[in-house]
């Protein structure tokens, strides 16, 4: 019995029961932000002031979209394509009560920094709380534990009832989706610098190669041509993207005569190196070091836009809906749309106070979409879309540079000192302890 059909992980079953709502919405009048909310410490309820950035733009009409319709996500770390899709005119951070008139969620307090450091003498009598997470809508299922050093991919190939993570410790753990257990330990020689999974294979990036199994088949080889480390992979139209240290992307086509992929193309116009990829529309999205995201045709793979609106490295990029986000060192989230002409441009920027590293979504308990996104401040922000309202936040020891959607509302995190956590979505207010 595996995770997709059980709902559970390591034998730990969260029971969804019908709770108490989290309370009515309430408006602001003062049109002013809760300084306490931007501290992330405001435990008012309601609250009289906005817990939401006000817009720094207008959201403009679009006929074309970055991603596919009807709220798909685009995962940079979880392959696949879409087609052109449409979509409505969507309503950027216009908390508090948000776009649709759902409820405002209480922004939570911070967890003891000493738990979290690991060595808090007060133990059950702290005045802070002892968690790695603040939010009434997840839960920690489980922590896994034996990689040495950050973790920088997590993947689940279908079909399969392991679980599976790289790290720069130069390993890939399988781990047992019942059990909970490490099943297996590759020793791959080099620092691991990113991986994915579509159907059957799993795909790990290294440096100067990425590495490729068929999980089904056991059929393994080498993919070589990346100079330096591969930051990022993704596949769409029949292939297979690698973003490499020399600001190159690497391309290979499948080849069902031979059951391998074959060297396809090599795109070139980064300066510097490329970190993060995704795919949506017949499009490739890619965001580099020289702090641009270039758009990428996937029908003739030339470059047909370069987006420079970012100040800082491009870590991440997703799309959703019709929509294109990125998240850079800059300390913004970014969210792109395509105008009458077809053009991106940005439609709203979302402000953090420290960088962001990683962004990733979901369907909420009820289905509701939500933007995970990590920052270097050893957090993961968790936000309603398209309101932007806070959902809580995900705390951990060092930086979370992985994560990873799962099936039944699980996903995984991986962070700095290689520990990975399993979380599911719970209906607010039924949380099992």
């Amino acid at each position: 019995m595996d995770i997709e059909t059980d709902g559970r992980f390591g034998n730990k079953r969260v029971h969804n029961r019908l709770g108490p709502a989290n309370g009515a919405a309430s408006s602001s009048t003062s049109g002013k932000v809760c300084i306490h909310w931007r501290a992330g410490r405001c435990n008012r309820f309601p609250c009289p002031y906005l817990h939401s950035e006000l817009p720094e733009a207008t959201t403009k009409r679009t006929n074309h979209g970055a991603g596919a319709g009807g709220n798909v996500w685009r995962n940079p770390n979880s392959g696949g394509g879409g087609g052109r899709g449409g979509g409505g005119l969507k309503k950027w951070g216009r908390g508090p009560g948000g776009a649709d008139g759902g409820p405002r969620h209480k922004v939570p307090d911070r967890p003891c920094r000493y738990f979290l450091a690991g060595d808090c003498s007060y133990g059950e009598k702290c005045r802070y709380p002892h968690t790695y997470c603040m939010s009434d809508s997840i839960t920690l299922l489980t922590p896994l534990q034996g990689h040495e050093k950050v973790v920088t991919g997590i993947a689940l190939p279908t079909g399969s009832d392991k679980l599976y993570s790289g790290s720069k410790d130069g390993t890939v753990r399988m781990w047992d989706c019942q059990t909970g257990q490490c099943a297996g330990v590759i020793n791959m020689g080099r620092e691991i610098g990113c991986m994915i999974s579509e159907g059957p294979w799993l795909f790990v990036g290294i440096p100067d190669a990425v590495k490729v199994w068929n999980m089904q088949t056991q059929a393994e080889m080498n993919l070589t041509g990346p100079t330096g480390q591969v930051y990022a992979l993704a596949v769409g139209n029949e292939l297979l993207f690698a973003a490499t240290q020399d600001g190159r992307i690497l391309a290979w086509r499948f080849s069902a005569a031979t059951n391998g992929f074959e060297p396809a193309a090599s795109l070139v116009g980064h300066q510097l190196a490329v970190v993060s990829l995704v795919v949506g529309a017949m499009r490739l999205y890619s965001g580099s070091m020289d702090k641009t995201i270039r758009v990428w045709d996937l029908a003739t793979l030339q470059c047909i836009q370069t987006l420079s609106d970012h100040s800082g490295v491009v870590m991440s990029v997703l799309c959703w809906d019709q929509f294109l986000l990125s998240c850079s060192l800059d300390q913004t989230i970014k969210v792109w749309a395509a105008t009458e002409s077809g053009s991106l441009e940005v439609t709203y920027t979302h402000k953090e106070e420290h960088g962001a590293l990683a962004l990733s979504g979901m369907p909420d308990a009820q289905s509701k979409p939500v933007l995970l996104c990590s920052l270097n401040d050893n957090t993961v922000r968790l936000y309603d879309l398209p309101s932007f309202i806070d959902r809580g936040r995900i705390f951990s020891k060092q930086e979370i540079r992985a994560i990873q959607v799962g099936p039944g509302g699980l996903f995984f995190t991986g962070d700095g000192t290689g520990e990975l956590k399993v979380w599911q979505w719970v209906i607010e207010g039924s949380q099992t302890k």
